[in-house]
């Protein structure tokens, strides 16, 4: 009879459990893989001479395809879109600059660093902004749902400016609005800038900005772990193939940035 109530209880248990997400397998049998990517983030993710995505984002949704023999779909997102793609199912993966927040980790899933970036202006030619300090009693744009935007909002609170600020829902429309004057400088990160500057004549570099170096992350479901654990393999494979420096060479220039945060065993 015990025996018995043990069986129960143990099939009730096992009725009870939620069906586990398994991401892995769903993409191998589906045969595509659905990456979530900005495309208005010059040159990490962008559309060429043939409105084709194209950029360094572009290549890793590519790269983790071929490495699951799978198709590769991009699915264009902005920059507020990243993590609902996610939590709604309809990306399997993100690769948009997204930075590592304890907050957003409440929401998704993060993979170790695969692309660093810092905060960097872009300023009207006749704003007059050379330093960090100029900025203050100008317009100020900034991508809706960005971190630029949250730590740019907190020195505006501090200045009393917060009138001043300006949200787009994209990059592309923070830059026009910089080029034709409706704002005095845009913030961005520091890849954008050379893209930027050598696209409209009335746009040019500004200072960097005052916070903390930004670590980004691929995003995937928070309670997808075996789905995490693939991806945090292909990111150091990455690096550990060369193509990680091969890319950032393509399309940023220079040397990649090292990935691994100081004091933290990546």
């Amino acid at each position: 009879m015990f025996k018995k109530i043990l069986a129960a209880a143990a099939l009730s248990v096992t009725v009870a459990l939620p069906a586990q997400a398994d991401t892995l397998d769903d993409v191998v049998d589906r045969g595509q893989l659905r990456c979530g990517v900005v495309l208005d983030f010059p040159p990490i993710g962008y559309r060429d001479e043939n409105n084709e995505p194209a950029g360094f984002d572009v290549e890793y949704c590519n790269d983790l395809a071929a490495a699951l023999e799978v198709e590769p779909i991009i699915y264009p997102v902005t920059w507020a879109e990243r993590l609902p793609v996610i939590v709604t199912g309809r990306a399997d993966v993100v690769f948009g600059a997204t930075s590592d927040s304890l907050a957003r980790a409440r929401t998704v899933g993060f993979t170790i660093p695969y692309a660093i970036y810092y905060a960097q202006g872009v300023v009207n030619a006749e704003s007059g902004i050379k330093s960090f300090e100029d900025i203050r009693g100008k317009r100020v744009a900034g991508a809706i749902g960005t971190v630029p935007e949250q730590e740019w909002l907190k020195i505006a609170a501090e200045w009393g400016e917060e009138h001043l600020y300006q949200g787009y829902q994209s990059e592309n429309e923070v830059f026009l609005a910089v080029a034709q004057g409706k704002a005095d400088i845009g913030i961005t990160t520091n890849t954008a800038v050379k893209p930027i500057t050598e696209q409209y004549e009335t746009v040019e570099p500004g200072p960097r900005m005052p916070w903390t170096t930004d670590y980004t992350s691929v995003v995937g479901k928070r309670e997808d772990v075996t789905w995490l654990n693939f991806l945090n393999l292909f990111v150091t494979h990455q690096v550990r193939s060369g193509r990680y420096e091969e890319l950032w060479g393509r399309y940023v220039g220079g040397d990649a940035p090292e990935l691994r945060i100081p004091g933290v065993m990546y």
